[in-house]
């Protein structure tokens, strides 16, 4: 498939990079810096504005289908889904954050006494773009949020899928590495098993 991917030199972005063209699909890399992103066969680097939506639009168009990991406090979620629908592209995969799964009904994890402020805004606005997304009846939109601790591993290919929950082991703990979780999100481009819905992915 030909997929622009937004924010193709972050922490999760370049894990998807690299999950995108080991499996032969052809990339745009939409970066603010595009020297910075890896040559290698099917990358094609362009440089983007989150904030620009015609510009952003413009270089989303005739994608087979859209990503975006990019952090929701540094852009916009309003102009991001214009950008989008605006581009004509309709297959829509959001890379979220782990805050606004429930542990329990009706409590979500930033609801939490646990939850750390410095990630409180960052996951706020992560749960604000998820309702967006579920007004939103033009796009084919996926929503895939981590476990609690997300960090650089191995590509193990061995995890669970949840839906709004948080997942935990049997420890206790809620993780999944960046590599497994790049997994998840491209396993789910190919084959869409989550339309207009948020899942997650841990151990």
């Amino acid at each position: 498939m030909n997929i622009a991917l937004i924010g193709a030199t972050g922490f999760i972005g370049s894990r998807l990079l690299t999950e995108l063209t080991r499996r032969g699909h052809k990339v745009t890399a939409i970066v603010r810096n595009p020297e910075k992103v890896p040559a290698g066969a099917g990358i094609s680097a362009r440089k983007g504005d989150v904030f620009d939506r015609d510009g952003l639009s413009a270089l989303l168009a005739g994608h087979d289908a859209v990503i975006s990991a990019v952090h929701f406090s540094a852009s916009d979620a309003a102009t991001l889904l214009a950008a989008v629908k605006q581009s004509g592209v309709t297959r829509y995969l959001v890379v979220g954050g782990a805050g606004s799964l429930e542990v329990a009904p009706g409590v979500k994890l930033f609801d939490t006494k646990e939850f750390p402020a410095i990630y409180l805004d960052e996951a706020r606005k992560g749960g604000a773009f998820l309702d967006l997304l579920k007004a939103e009846t033009a796009l084919d939109w996926t929503f895939l949020s981590p476990s609690a601790l997300i960090q650089p591993g191995e590509r193990t290919g061995k995890f669970r899928l949840g839906k709004d929950q948080l997942l935990v082991d049997a420890n206790g703990n809620s993780a999944i590495s960046a590599e497994d979780y790049a997994i998840a999100l491209v396993d789910e481009l190919e084959k869409p098993a989550h339309s207009r819905q948020r899942f997650t992915v841990g151990y």
